[in-house]
This record gives C-alpha cells, sequence and structure tokens, in this order.
C-alpha cells in the first residue's frame, strides 16, 4: 500500500473514531446558561443564547476542541458576559469537539467549509440574516467561508488571536 493511501486512510480512521468518540462516552454539560440544539440531518449543534440586541455570533477557540465553555476559561476575555448587554450573543461547540455536545459527520472533501455551514445554519434555524461575528482562534478564518457562502449575512467581523 503507497503512502499516500496510507495517510488518507489514517485519516478516514480518524475521522471516524472522533464522530463515534461523543456517542461512545457520556456527553459533558456546558459550563454556562442553558443549550439547545440545532439538527439538519445527521448533524446535531449544541449552542446558547445569552443577552438582547443586534445579533453577534461568537465562535470560540479551542482548535478542533473549540467548545462554549472557552468562554469561561482559555479566553482572553469572556465575551459572553462582555457583551451580553448590548446583543444578542449567539455561540455554539465546533461538530465532534471531544468536550463538546455537538456532533455529526464533517464533509472530507471541505471539511472547513462543513464548520461554516454549521454557524450559518444556525443562524438560520434562528431566523437571523443580519450578525456580526467574533471569532477566538480557530473561529477567526470561519468569517472568511461566511463571506463566500452568504453574501451580506456578516455585518461586522472581527478575529481575536487568529493565524493567516
Amino acid at each position: 500500500m503507497g503512502l499516500t493511501r496510507r495517510i488518507i486512510l489514517a485519516a478516514g480512521a480518524a475521522a471516524a473514531a472522533t464522530a463515534a468518540l461523543p456517542r461512545a462516552f457520556a456527553q459533558q454539560a456546558s459550563k454556562g446558561g442553558t443549550g439547545k440544539f440545532y439538527e439538519k440531518g445527521s448533524v446535531r449543534i449544541f449552542y446558547e443564547e445569552t443577552g438582547s440586541g443586534f445579533p453577534l455570533m461568537l465562535l470560540p477557540g479551542g482548535g478542533l476542541n473549540s467548545t462554549i465553555s472557552f468562554f469561561t476559561g482559555n479566553s482572553p476575555f469572556n465575551a459572553v458576559e462582555e457583551f451580553k448587554g448590548q446583543y444578542r450573543c449567539i455561540t455554539a461547540d465546533l461538530r465532534n469537539a471531544p468536550s463538546g455536545q455537538s456532533t455529526g459527520p464533517v464533509e472530507v472533501d471541505r471539511p472547513w467549509d462543513s464548520y461554516a455551514d454549521d454557524h450559518l445554519g444556525l443562524m438560520d434555524h434562528l431566523g437571523i440574516d443580519k450578525f456580526m461575528v467574533m471569532g477566538f482562534c480557530i473561529g477567526g478564518p470561519f468569517p472568511r467561508s461566511y463571506c463566500r457562502g452568504c453574501a451580506g449575512a456578516a455585518r461586522g467581523v472581527a478575529s481575536g488571536d487568529a493565524r493567516p
């Protein structure tokens, strides 16, 4: 078996194991408000809403371990607490984050866009067509996909600690 094929098979096995992990172990509860689930097909996204005002999507950092609890743990500041007095703050666990509650397969030919689809799908589910977004770490680059996939939806974008 060639090296390229081994790499592809190993990546596929890792993706399958990651997708199965939340079902194999008990889900951890979020450290925050009461959350809800948005479901589309085999994808199930755990999210929370806090505050009122113009919608602000807050994308937690933490790499592929990105969950809502980021804002009360490793974040430079608690963006939900900071902005909930002025904005309707919406945040969600990244699909298949080991300590999160969001689950579902990631499309292997467009994995990055799969995550962005989750965010845009959630906003559609909530009836929000215009919003601002602030992302930390891995959450920083996602808005670029929003601009490609849903022209005009993001009214303001802020990237915190995002790499090019």
